[in-house]
Order: C-alpha cells, then sequence, then structure tokens
C-alpha cells in the first residue's frame, strides 16, 4: 500500500472558475505538479467530479452563474461517490462571515483572490496530504474489517464443528446417530421461528438467541458420556436403579459445561442455554421430570423446546428396544402430553408446523429410516396410507 504522504504520485486537481483568466493562471500555477482538469460553470464540474477517474481536490470559485459554489459544493456532499472529496474555496468574497459560511458547508479551507501562489500551493499540498491520509486509514479500516469477517467466520465454524465433535461422540455411545442431532437442533429453531412473535415468547426469541439455541442443542445429551455401556446399551427396559443412574445424564452434561465455561473470562449465551438444554430437557411441565422435578415456567424456555424437540423424535427413530412410530403416531403422542409433559403453547406452535418438523425429519432420516420416511412423505401426498413394516 502507498505511503499516505507520498508525493510520487500525480494527483488531479478540478479548478472551477466562470473566468477564462482565473482557470489559465490555476492551471498555470499547478500542472507542473498535478493533473489539472477545469471546468467553466457548476455543472461541468459536478460532471467531471462524479466521471470514473474523480479528482483528489477541488479549487471552487463560488459566484458563478447557474449553479454558485455553494450550490455545487450541497451536491457533491449528497453524493455517496464525491461526499468525502475535499473542497477549498476560491473566491474573491473575503468579509468573514462568507468564510465561515463555507466553511460550515463542509469547505475544506477558503483562500480569498488575488490568491498568493506560494500559499495556494502550500495549501492544496496540505490538503492532499490529508485526504491521503484519510483514504489510507479507510483502505486500512475496510482491510481489518474483512480480516475480522474471515477470522470470525473461522471462528464459528471452528466452534461448529467442535459442538458436532463432541455431540457426535456422546451420540456414538448410544443407539442414536449423529443425524438425530442435526434433526434435533432444526426442530428447535423451527419451533422458535414460529414462536417468535408469541406474546409469551416474542421478549425471549430473538433471532441472536434462536440462532444460539440452534448451536447449543447438539449438547443436549452430552452427558451420556458418562453412562455406562450396560446401562446405556441396554436393549430392554431400565430396572428402577438404572434408571437412576440413566437419569444423572443430565446432570453430567450441566456440570461438562459449566466445568468448560469457567475457562473463559466472559459469559456466553451459547454456553447459557448449552447448560439449560442439558440440565432441563427431561423437566416436564407437570414437575414429574427430571432431575429437579421443575414446573411449568420455572423450566428454561430452551429447555421446553428441546423436550419435545427430543420426543419427538425419539418416537418416530427405531431403537432397538421399540419400534418407530409414524409421524402421526408422535402428534397424538405429543398432544396427549400438552399441558403434562409439554408446554401447552409450544404444542401449539408445533401442531402449526408438523409438516416442517416431517420434512427435517426426512431429510436428515438415518439409513433404512430414510427410505421409510420417504414412502411416508409419499403417502401423505397422494392422500393413501402405506403400511411401513
Amino acid at each position: 500500500m502507498d505511503d499516505p504522504l507520498s508525493s510520487t504520485q500525480r494527483r488531479t486537481i478540478l479548478v472551477v472558475d466562470d473566468t477564462p483568466e482565473n482557470l489559465s493562471v490555476m492551471s498555470g500555477l499547478l500542472r507542473d505538479t498535478y493533473k489539472v482538469k477545469i471546468a467553466p460553470d457548476g455543472e461541468r464540474a459536478l460532471a467531471i467530479a462524479t466521471a470514473a477517474e474523480k479528482p483528489d481536490l477541488v479549487l471552487l470559485d463560488i459566484m458563478m452563474p447557474g449553479l454558485d459554489g455553494y450550490e455545487v459544493l450541497r451536491r457533491l456532499q449528497a453524493g455517496p461517490a464525491t461526499r468525502d472529496l475535499p473542497v477549498i474555496f476560491l473566491t474573491a468574497m473575503s468579509e468573514a462571515n462568507d468564510e465561515k459560511v463555507g466553511l460550515d458547508l463542509g469547505a475544506v479551507d477558503y483562500i480569498t483572490k488575488p490568491a498568493n501562489p506560494a500559499i495556494v500551493l502550500a495549501r492544496v499540498r496540505n490538503q492532499l496530504q490529508l485526504k491521503a491520509a484519510r483514504d489510507f486509514l479507510k483502505d486500512q479500516n475496510a482491510y481489518l474489517e474483512r480480516e475480522v469477517v474471515k477470522r470470525t467466520r473461522e471462528v464459528v465454524a471452528i466452534q461448529d464443528v467442535t459442538i458436532r465433535a463432541m455431540a457426535s461422540l456422546a451420540e456414538t455411545r448410544d443407539n442414536e446417530t449423529g443425524n438425530h442431532i442435526r434433526r434435533t437442533q432444526n426442530y428447535v429453531k423451527a419451533l422458535a421461528l414460529k414462536l417468535q412473535n408469541h406474546p409469551r415468547f416474542a421478549s425471549e426469541l430473538g433471532d441472536a438467541t434462536i440462532e444460539a439455541l440452534y448451536k447449543s442443542a447438539p449438547l443436549h445429551d452430552i452427558g451420556k458420556v458418562g453412562i455406562p455401556d450396560r446401562i446405556l446399551l441396554k436393549p430392554g427396559k431400565l430396572d428402577a436403579d438404572e434408571f437412576e443412574i440413566m437419569k444423572t445424564h443430565t446432570t453430567l452434561g450441566y456440570e461438562a459445561i459449566l466445568h468448560a465455561e469457567r475457562d473463559i473470562a466472559f459469559e456466553s449465551d451459547f454456553l447459557r442455554y448449552a447448560k439449560e438444554i442439558a440440565y432441563g430437557h427431561q423437566e416436564k411441565w407437570d414437575g414429574s421430570g427430571y432431575p429437579r422435578g421443575l414446573q411449568g415456567e420455572a423450566i428454561p424456555l430452551s429447555a421446553r423446546l428441546m423436550a419435545l424437540a427430543d420426543v419427538y423424535d425419539a418416537l418416530i427413530s427405531r431403537r432397538v428396544y421399540k419400534k418407530a412410530f409414524t409421524h402421526e403416531q408422535a402428534i397424538g403422542i405429543i398432544m396427549e402430553g400438552r399441558g403434562k409433559h409439554f408446554d401447552p403453547d409450544i404444542v401449539d406452535g408445533f401442531l402449526c408446523i408438523t409438516d416442517e418438523f416431517r420434512s427435517i425429519a426426512s431429510q436428515h432420516a438415518d439409513g433404512e429410516d430414510a427410505l421409510a420416511a420417504e414412502a411416508e412423505r409419499l403417502a401423505a401426498d397422494i392422500g393413501e396410507r402405506i403400511e411401513i413394516k
């Protein structure tokens, strides 16, 4: 990048004056050092200033027929491409108030005629150096902004990959798959978007919050890494003691995220929602859930959203201990849990977007389930029931 104070580049000066003699004098004074363009009136000056090869500085007379210098300056400053173009008024109007008006309009300097050539050259040079420095800083700022965007994108990508890897690690120890992660996080996002304008939830579900929920949702079962295989992989129903151990996956997940959070020096919405979801997604609206038996709105909204998403996905997915329920059967079971297992308003939101849930499930189906999901979707499209075995 060029040194902003370098004099090796020939800068372009636009001289605007309705008197030919003045144009000739100023052109002669400047042309040995600068490229000089001339304009005999305001309209021509604006045309040159807005052309592809713009001047670096304008020496502008005030008293001209048609558009006077004040109006030319106003129009230059109104244009996005010319608003930063420095303008020096060069005029016979020498009253102090005239100078104030010009500077108030945005002129960078004011030189009265007849002008001392040395003064003109010095002030032109000074303003060109200031403009070069401003342009240099603007380019630097633009470069830094691009770098910030690039680095931020890289950090977000690394964060997403890390989250998915951690969540997948937990899922590989279970009978579930990595697609369970994708499905549930998309269910949560779809529900949150549907409820975004609901009076009960609008204040909590801003765009940034929904994005944070989407990113944190995959960690809901991270605590399963601490559950013994004999329990986690048991093909049959757990006995009472085994179930008590299984229930600790919520606490284990919460404590793992809490421990990681202590290593950073700032509060993170993403980690807050991750903790809420890991700890509270097995709580139930009527207080019969675990680990704390929270009831109603004492359960964080993030966990209430995940509760429905997780149950829906568990219902429609095959497990070693059960067959998959159909989409319609899952809807029926969730409706039965309205006001018991689930927040009633979240269930109502779900019922408005069941087709979207079906689509998410189909898009991220597991192996043979993908074929079954497609068959079910086609059956719904043609209005027939296909028995999926």
